[in-house]
């Protein structure tokens, strides 16, 4: 975990989120929480996790998603170097 992002205000945000139970809750608080512009990165950034882990090339998930190729960088840094947070939501959505 990264120290600089543990803070009080984080850890409700966290508890807030383990409180939504279905995804029309999601919906509705994502959309308060965020903007459509941040609310779509975050699924991009998602997709492109999807993809790269399905070992598609950066040009393929460009193309697809319409991610930046330092997005597509980034994220595969994270599937590479990061804390498994990835990693661990996909092996639960199987």
């Amino acid at each position: 975990m990264n120290k600089k992002l543990k803070a009080d205000a984080v850890d409700q945000l966290f508890d807030a989120i383990l409180c939504l139970k279905t995804k029309e809750e999601c919906y509705s608080f994502f959309e308060d929480l965020c903007t459509v512009n941040e609310l779509l990165s975050l699924s991009q950034r998602f997709e492109v996790a999807a993809m790269l882990r399905s070992h598609k090339t950066y040009l393929e998930i460009a193309e697809k998603t319409g991610a930046s190729t330092a997005t597509i960088s980034r994220v595969n840094r994270s599937l590479n170097y990061g804390n498994d947070g990835y990693n661990m939501i996909f092996e639960r959505l199987i």
